[in-house]
């Protein structure tokens, strides 16, 4: 669906495949030397953008994914918004058939989720004049209203 987005979108064919790998790093033993092998350089880059150290505590890690977005390529922020629309449609999905039991899906619950989502919505309004920082926006508008 990441990369769905991103096609309807207009972005190239590079940037729809990193949307495709784009957790290939961290939830995968794909290695940096193997993905750039497979799909180049400009993809690896795209991808370790995205890639979050699952080894830090969940709010050390959470900040410095803003910050590698924040600083990254233009497609490293196409893919990311892609991703966080992807999700928070989801995440309201979810509540329609649970209610507010969906939180405990996640580790940090309510408060530090949106948070996160609060904080990339305003890293992308600073760095990433697209439309889909609109579509977001809406959509973390939305999760800020479930109880």
């Amino acid at each position: 669906m990441v990369a769905m987005k991103l096609l309807k979108n207009g972005f190239p064919d590079e940037v729809v495949a990193a949307a495709l790998v784009h957790d290939v790093l961290e939830d995968t033993k794909t290695t940096e030397e193997d993905l750039k092998k497979d799909l180049g350089e400009r993809i690896l880059n795209i991808v370790k953008t995205l890639s979050e150290d699952k080894s830090l505590p969940w709010e050390e890690r959470k900040k410095k994914y803003i910050e590698s977005v924040r600083n990254g390529s233009k497609e490293a922020k196409a893919v990311s918004i892609s991703d966080k629309i992807h999700n928070a449609e989801g995440v309201l999905a979810a509540y329609e058939l649970e209610g507010p039991k969906m939180w405990r899906h996640f580790s940090r619950g309510k408060d530090s989720k949106l948070w996160f989502e609060e904080e990339c919505l305003k890293m992308f309004k600073e760095t990433f004049p697209h439309k889909m920082v609109d579509e977001y926006g809406a959509l973390v508008a939305k999760l800020r209203q479930l109880d």
